[in-house]
């Protein structure tokens, strides 16, 4: 498969005559990025040493723990989180697909072949030393 870094996706459902709408795999992969964090439950995006290195270098946050895969088959998300402790994993999983299948349906009118989900760790709330009385 081709590198996607060259690649974009052009939307199907415009006029012909005012010429193409492209929109690139980065766009993609903020609006997943943005669908993703508003779900409750959701304690953090994960993102690997490439990532990290970019982000530190660029300030972006944004599309952190995303992968956009366009393929023949249509676009591939893969996300990377971590989720809160004690939350039901499969219902706020489900929940962070249907926003952001509902994200990007609103905003670029592209429907998305498949989006999956990677829990990679889990959020712990720690208790502020001074609540707690503890030194």
């Amino acid at each position: 498969m081709p590198d996607n870094e060259n690649r974009s996706v052009e939307v199907e459902d415009q006029r012909e005559d005012l010429g193409k709408i492209e929109i690139s795999p980065e766009v993609i992969e903020i609006i997943a990025g943005l669908a993703t964090v508003e779900v409750a439950g959701v304690g953090d995006m994960h993102g690997n040493f490439a990532s990290g290195v970019v982000e530190k270098l660029s300030g972006r946050r944004y599309g952190r723990g995303i992968k956009v895969d366009l393929t023949d088959d249509g676009i591939i998300i893969d996300v990377q989180l971590t989720m809160n402790f004690g939350v039901s994993i499969p219902d706020v999983a489900e929940k962070v697909q249907s926003n952001i299948t509902r994200a990007l349906k609103r905003m670029t009118a592209l429907d998305v072949h498949e989006i999956n989900i990677h829990v990679v760790g889990i959020h712990f709330e720690l208790k502020d030393k001074k609540e707690t009385g503890e030194e």
